[in-house]
């Protein structure tokens, strides 16, 4: 096995650039992706980027079909450091939640969590009703960590690229994996006024 060994999962939610700059930053530390990408997200990619979807594909070491669920990933007995969901819909949290493996990213999800593994799921939905909160609890009270893409500005930063790679080193970070994307907080030696 590679030095580290990371699945990610492209879902249909909004914002498939937070996994594909997951892919790039993951490539450039050295660490070993496996990809798979739902059906809706390949639509996604093309509507909300410039990326094409062989483009991404190529960006991980391996990349499966979303259907076969026969796939190394699909097994416990592949090892991994975890998996990362960016971002993550609510279709795809929800049949986390319910193990419901109707794909394989659902289903490399749920051997994640069976293995005791990191999950990683980036969120996305604005606002949430009580069914959404209810979904994530169960997510969490099966051992994801639920990441939503929440802006950050203590790092001060000035393009949209900054802030996707603010919320990928939060990933990286629930991950264990070594990055600088973004400026740390050290504390503040700004005086307040009263």
């Amino acid at each position: 096995m590679a030095e580290k060994r990371i699945v990610v999962g492209i879902s249909g939610a909004t914002g498939p650039q937070y996994g594909i700059r997951m892919l790039q930053v993951l490539r450039d530390l050295g660490v070993e992706t496996h990809l798979v990408l739902s059906q809706a997200s390949r639509r996604n990619i093309v509507l909300e980027s410039d990326w094409k979807v062989e483009d991404v594909e190529r960006l991980a070491a391996v990349s499966y079909d979303p259907d076969d669920v026969g796939a190394a990933i699909a097994s416990g007995s592949f090892l991994t450091d975890g998996m990362v969901i960016a971002p993550c819909s609510v279709k795809s949290a929800s049949a986390i939640a319910n193990s419901y493996n109707e794909n394989l990213l659902v289903r490399a999800a749920d051997v994640t969590l069976k293995e005791r593994r990191d999950l990683i799921i980036l969120f996305r939905e604005t606002p949430l009703h009580k069914g959404h909160l209810n979904i994530l609890s169960r997510c969490a009270d099966l051992g994801a960590v639920i990441l939503p893409p929440m802006v950050s500005f203590y790092h001060r930063p000035t393009t949209v690229q900054e802030i996707v790679d603010q919320t990928v080193g939060k990933a990286l970070d629930a991950l264990k994996i070594e990055h600088d994307l973004f400026r740390r907080w050290k504390g503040s030696d700004i005086a307040v006024v009263k």
